[in-house]
């Protein structure tokens, strides 16, 4: 089975890593990233269009390509979401049901990447993907609509992947932030009382390739390196990669950092359904990220 692939947001930290990746693989003949401004996915008669294109496309070279569409694209200013929920609403929910319809017309799959926000993040064991639902913020609200979308406009052929503290070489993210800080101040305080599962946009990215090929039920998964640390002990664990001193990583707590939005004290994601589906297993997120600094430490290291 060949896969053609259709990937937004590739200007986006998981969609640049995500199409390259699928444009190296010899068994996706057609892979094709898109952004703005090319195209708007709030746009109907855009999104319309350029799905539609696509499949002619890929089908004018064999019916039996497999179509499968994957959005990472997003409204990720959690903060600004607070302010601006009907943009990130726009981004996150009406958007991904626009693709939805679109996928429905020309049979292709369609993975929706989301987030561990759509948990209310007061638990004690890692989130399994049909636990009950409670988003903090607007922007987990918005993320939530927008699964929901999907899964009830193409129950049998959508994914809902939820990932977790997401870095990598493209975009802004948590360790380029650590590496800017560790060259410009003495010590730093990060918080202790929020626990997640940092994933390499380069694991994701494979682990959305393995999905994409494979015969797995349409449904929800979560995808992030194994494991889990707080905010201080990824710093940490940054520092150590940097080849700095993690001392210089003090311990705070959220009370110290007043943001507009809330964020989830508790967000590790339960491997499970990934694993019983038998999909390949990620690794932890400490090796992910010695890996993440070998493979891209450049970018990463240039905060």
């Amino acid at each position: 089975m060949t896969v053609a692939m259709l990937i937004t947001g590739v200007k986006g930290q998981l969609g640049s890593e995500l199409s390259r990746r699928a444009l190296r693989a010899s068994d996706i003949p057609f892979a094709r990233g898109i952004d703005l401004p090319e195209v708007d996915l709030t746009d109907p008669f855009a999104v319309r269009d350029t799905v539609e294109e696509w499949a002619r496309v890929v089908r004018s070279d064999s019916a039996s390509h497999r179509l499968v569409v994957v959005n990472p694209a997003a409204y990720t200013a959690v903060d600004k979401a607070e302010e601006d929920e009907e943009t990130a609403y726009a981004v996150n929910a009406a958007a991904p049901a626009l693709l939805a319809t679109a996928c429905a017309s020309v049979s292709a799959r369609l993975v929706q990447v989301s987030t561990d926000y759509v948990f209310p993040g007061e638990g004690t064991v890692p989130y399994e993907p049909e636990d009950p639902k409670g988003p903090t913020n607007a922007y987990g609200r918005t993320k939530l609509a927008g699964e929901r979308a999907v899964r009830e406009i193409l129950p049998n052929a959508s994914y809902v992947v939820r990932t977790a503290w997401l870095y990598g070489a493209g975009g802004p993210n948590f360790v380029k932030t650590m590496a800017r800080l560790e060259r410009e101040r003495e010590t730093l305080n990060v918080i202790t009382d929020q626990v997640g599962s940092p994933t390499w946009a380069g694991d994701l990215a494979q682990g959305l390739l393995a999905l994409a090929r494979s015969e797995v039920p349409a449904g929800a998964y979560h995808a992030t390196n194994r494991g889990a640390t707080s905010w201080n002990g990824f710093a940490k664990a940054v520092f150590e990669e940097l080849g700095a001193d993690p001392e210089r990583v003090l311990p705070t707590d959220s009370a110290s950092f007043v943001t507009a939005a809330t964020r989830p004290s508790y967000s590790v994601l339960s491997p499970a359904a990934w694993d019983g589906a038998g999909l390949p297993p990620f690794p932890g997120w400490r090796e992910a990220l010695a890996e993440a600094f070998r493979v891209e430490g450049a970018a990463l290291r240039a905060g």
